[in-house]
């Protein structure tokens, strides 16, 4: 079969060629007629088999698993993106998430943003932390975000503060979808320490929150009408929408129109 007749194994040989034995940590060798790494040497860095790299550069990637791509990519000191790439042509998710500690920058960026956005605007951090918001979001929200002193975590807000029952319109049900789109966001989480403290701790504290997680539901985080009974400025009604930073995705820019 033609290497370069499936996109996988096109991919998979042209960054293995472009890869110098000096780069990888090889000796040269007197001779070498293929361009740059031969088969053995990249499985060798892989700690894979040659036979699998062979399948593996004829698009055979039916058995592959997530951990024989990540030695790979690291083998072929694979960019980011180049990994991101790896793991879609091989119809796989990337186990190593972006992460906003490796990207300083894209927090600094949306804090910037928020005074320049004339609606209510906040962001929230992997754990669902507000880490930053407007004037804006601080009066909507003034018991959360507007309270200096108030847990800055949204999942304690809507399941731990009794105001948050006031000043959502139909609070069951948004708190039945909130915990759904949890479970879909968290993901590859759930065995972080930290993570696991966060939801040991709402279990414990909200019985509401316990019965909705045991519930399995998982949910895309959606946009859509979002309704607020404000404790001074009435009944609003909001239009949501969530963005995330392509360098920083564990980032939720959420906005209210």
């Amino acid at each position: 079969m033609d290497t370069a007749a499936t996109p996988l194994g096109a991919f998979l040989r042209a960054h293995r060629e472009r890869l110098t034995p000096q780069q990888a940590g090889l000796p040269a060798g007197l001779r070498r007629r293929a361009k740059g790494l031969r088969r053995e040497e990249v499985a060798q860095l892989a700690g894979i088999s040659a036979t699998w790299l062979t399948w593996l550069e004829q698009g055979r990637s039916e058995s592959v698993s997530a951990h024989t791509l990540s030695r790979l990519a690291a083998a072929l000191q694979l960019s980011g993106a180049e990994t991101d790439y790896l793991f879609d042509l091989a119809g796989l998710k990337n186990p190593q998430e972006k992460r906003a500690d490796a990207n300083p920058q894209a927090r600094e960026i949306l804090e910037k943003m928020l005074p320049r956005i004339d609606m209510p605007a906040y962001v929230l951090d992997r754990r669902w932390r507000a880490v930053a918001w407007n004037a804006a979001a601080a009066e909507l929200f003034c018991d959360w975000l507007g309270k200096p002193d108030a847990s800055r975590n949204q999942l304690d807000f809507i399941f731990l503060m009794p105001e948050s029952r006031g000043l959502i319109d139909n609070w069951p049900e948004r708190a039945r979808r909130v915990v759904a789109e949890l479970r879909a966001d968290l993901g590859q989480q759930l065995d972080d320490a930290e993570t696991a403290g966060m939801l040991e701790k709402l279990r414990r504290e909200s019985p509401e929150f316990d019965r909705l997680w045991q519930q399995q539901d998982v949910l895309e985080r959606e946009g859509g009408e979002r309704g607020f009974n404000h404790p001074r400025l009435g009944h609003l009604q909001k239009q949501q929408i969530t963005l995330r930073p392509a360098n920083a995705p564990e980032f939720k820019l959420v906005m209210l129109l």
